[in-house]
């Protein structure tokens, strides 16, 4: 058994029901759990002085798309908004291979580590024929690091000649999808509280899925006790094609197909109206709220505010590497606060409100009871920020919102993830960063042949 403890720390944001804020005061962990945290002074085989940081939980990303990093800042899609922009770049994801998957994922995940990101879901939905066991590609790269990863068995059914988005060449059959997603989830998912790998069923979006796959995608995770994300209500083009297609808006047609509940939750959530709103609180339906992404594609403003009002479950989520460009999630945090508050003035969430987002409401969408806040009990997941360094000065008198209200550029100190420091003095433990750039670099000119 193994021990680590954070020393006199100059505060702990404990993100817990009662929002306590520890001053001078020890995390104590054993193995992969918090079993302490207060004034009492406990022996350990690892002791980390964190008298001049800040603790705070691990940070919890709800929607990814880790392969896009290697098509990121494209000079030709810049410019355009959401299906131009996947009609364009599905030509260059049709050639994903393990390879590329493998190499992306670790790059992506050893940059979310370095900003205090200690679970991942991510949103794999494209998978060419002959491309590999792209999903054990991820959680490979997820075990080299050390990070807590949820995959996706994502899917597509309904290529462009059937009125969908998708090339004839990134799209399968129900039956193929259904095989596949049962074999991910009896291989990798696990259950267990503290669970490193986890895997939910994700068709795509309403435009590249038929209502066939996601009926028979929900039956499928029910059965076998995994949860259910899509893509819904990202963008206007969105709303005017399921009302035109099947002559409901968004949640009435996910409600249809039997999308709703506290085990989905939906990527973006960008428009919904006031009733459609309603209906995710009262079916407990989650949220995962991608501002940056929002932005870059001009797809517009979630209702935050709105959600949060009425109970609505909200995550924060980084989004695919080609429309977000980044892994950052202290940097969306800030992206976040400087949103809603030019959007929504003083009903806008404060900085702790989003933090708590990133954490706690991550957590919940994900169906995660062990991580999102610290408590004796919960998981060892954790990031270090120390106070004493010129971009944080004058910072210290409200840390609970600080990384909203100010932000934090670079790495963190220390991230720690189920008990396990994976990245110490800003520096990753488990990776050799210049050897893994230079890989990546490699195998993104092959991939994109440029």
């Amino acid at each position: 058994m193994s021990t680590l403890l954070i020393r006199n720390a100059r505060y702990i944001v404990s993100c817990n029901d009662q929002d306590t804020l520890w001053e001078h005061a020890n995390l104590f962990i054993r193995d992969n759990a918090i079993e302490y945290i207060g004034p009492e002074l406990m022996h350990a085989d690892q002791t980390i002085d964190a008298s001049d940081m800040v603790v705070y939980p691990g940070l919890v990303n709800t929607h990814h798309h880790l392969y896009q990093i290697f098509s990121r800042n494209l000079p030709e899609v810049q410019r355009m908004e959401l299906f131009a922009w996947l009609q364009t770049l599905y030509e260059v994801w049709k050639n994903l291979d393990e390879e590329v998957v493998y190499h992306s994922s670790l790059t992506g995940m050893a940059e979310m580590l370095k900003t205090g990101c200690t679970t991942c879901f991510d949103h794999h939905y494209v998978f060419p024929a002959h491309a590999g066991d792209l999903v054990a590609a991820q959680f490979r790269a997820a075990d080299t690091l050390g990070m807590r990863f949820h995959a996706s068995r994502g899917s597509m059914d309904l290529s462009q000649k059937d009125g969908g988005l998708p090339p004839d060449s990134v799209v399968q059959s129900i039956d193929a999808i259904m095989a596949d997603s049962e074999r991910l989830v009896r291989t990798w998912h696990d259950a267990s509280r503290f669970s490193m790998h986890q895997v939910a069923l994700a068709p795509c979006s309403p435009f590249s899925v038929t209502g066939d796959l996601m009926r028979e995608s929900a039956k499928l995770a029910r059965s076998l006790g995994v949860r259910l994300h899509t893509h819904v209500a990202e963008t206007k083009d969105e709303e005017r094609y399921t009302l035109e297609r099947f002559g409901m808006r968004p949640v009435a047609y996910m409600e249809s197909l039997g999308w709703t509940g506290p085990d989905v939750w939906y990527a973006h959530g960008i428009h919904f109206d006031d009733d459609e709103l309603r209906i995710l609180a009262e079916t407990g339906t989650g949220v995962a709220h991608c501002p940056a992404s929002n932005m870059k594609l001009s797809s517009g403003v979630c209702r935050v505010p709105d959600m949060l009002r009425l109970h609505v479950p909200v995550g924060l989520a980084l989004d695919g590497s080609a429309s977000n460009d980044g892994c950052d999630m202290l940097e969306e945090l800030r992206v976040a606060y400087l949103l809603h508050r030019l959007h929504s003035s003083q009903d806008a969430p404060t900085g702790y409100d989003l933090l708590k987002m990133a954490t706690r409401g991550s957590a919940q969408i994900l169906g995660r009871t062990d991580i999102g806040y610290l408590a004796p009990n919960m998981a060892a997941d954790c990031f270090l920020v120390n106070l004493e360094q010129l971009p944080l000065v004058g910072a210290q008198f409200d840390p609970k919102s600080m990384l909203g209200t100010v932000g934090l550029k670079g790495s963190v100190d220390y991230t720690i993830v189920n008990g396990v420091p994976v990245v110490q003095r800003g520096e990753l433990t488990t990776l050799d960063e210049a050897r893994a750039v230079s890989q990546a670099n490699a195998v993104v000119h092959r991939y994109l042949d440029r």
